[in-house]
């Protein structure tokens, strides 16, 4: 499979639901008070629906860069300083860990801080802050809502578009949550956006070649960190580099590399040749697991 076949793929996986889900999101807004946007620490821009700044232009904003103990922590302050130069208030969160949960419910408080206060004028104190959680599949918006609620009561899966019905929660005091499914949009303008999208598993596996798909993100890694994917699979870099000054096409090396690395992880058949589906998916999981350590995809420029 070559590398224009992963695109041409990719913009027919759109489901049915996800259209319906837009329009009911839509429809909703009018219930809230502030957007949380919640990204992917690793791909802040790829994971970010173009559509939704659009329908949320006129609603306050906050996103939260989750998953943020995968990513680089520089890069990590420098997307919160790109956001704040949008005059959108950036947090970063770790769901699983809670870090960051509460520095995000403050800073929700603060943003909504004085519109509280002028309804409170009007007579309504004690209303709550109504918050709308968007994010596209996989982000782990589930996760999160988990944490903020404290509570375990929301579906978590690892495959996309888990979360199906809508629900409010109470966050504290202060804050209730209307929850969302998670809905990507229907065609990828940008090349990259959808390989960075498949890396996270944003997208179905079964969709696109998880051989193309792994083979991107090890030549990423090659280029950007290699020291961290020698180190995860016990490859001198050494020989990484000896390998790529192979004279022959550097598709070629590439493979070559990977299955060196499905030979480290056993990634075995009979008659001892390399599975290449196992050796991807070890790759991908690898990474999507934050094993080869933190790592941006998505720098700050």
């Amino acid at each position: 499979m070559n590398k224009e076949d992963c695109y041409k793929t990719s913009i027919n996986w759109y489901p049915g639901h996800m259209a319906k889900t837009k329009k009911q999101i839509i429809e909703d807004l009018k219930l809230v008070d502030i957007i949380i946007e919640l990204l992917d620490a690793r791909i802040p821009i790829s994971s970010q629906n173009p559509n939704i700044g659009e329908i949320t232009k006129n609603k306050k904003k906050i996103v939260v860069l989750n998953k943020s103990d995968l990513a680089e922590e520089n890069q990590n302050k420098l997307w919160v300083e790109y956001f704040k130069d949008k005059k959108i208030p950036a947090v970063t969160v770790d769901s699983n860990s809670g870090k960051g949960i509460e520095n995000c419910i403050r800073e929700i408080e603060k943003i909504m801080e004085k519109q509280l206060e002028e309804i409170a004028q009007k007579g309504r104190s004690g209303r709550r802050i109504r918050a709308m959680i968007l994010g596209i599949p996989n982000v782990g918006k589930s996760s999160f809502i988990n944490r903020i609620s404290k509570r375990t009561s929301a579906k978590v899966g690892n495959k996309p578009g888990i979360t199906k019905q809508k629900q409010w929660i109470r966050i504290n005091e202060k804050i209730e949550l209307l929850d969302t499914p998670g809905v990507l949009w229907p065609k990828f303008e940008n090349e990259q956006v959808a390989l960075n999208l498949c890396f996270t598993g944003t997208i179905k596996e079964e969709i696109l070649d998880r051989v193309e798909i792994a083979y991107q993100l090890t030549k990423f890694l090659i280029e950007s960190y290699r020291k961290k994917l020698s180190d995860r699979y016990k490859i001198e870099e050494n020989k990484i580099e000896q390998i790529l000054k192979q004279e022959q096409p550097e598709n070629v090396n590439i493979y070559e590399i990977m299955k060196e690395i499905g030979k480290k992880r056993g990634c075995i058949m009979s008659g001892g040749n390399v599975d290449d589906e196992k050796m991807a998916r070890t790759i991908l999981d690898d990474f999507k697991n934050g094993k080869l350590g933190k790592i941006t995809i998505e720098k700050v420029k």
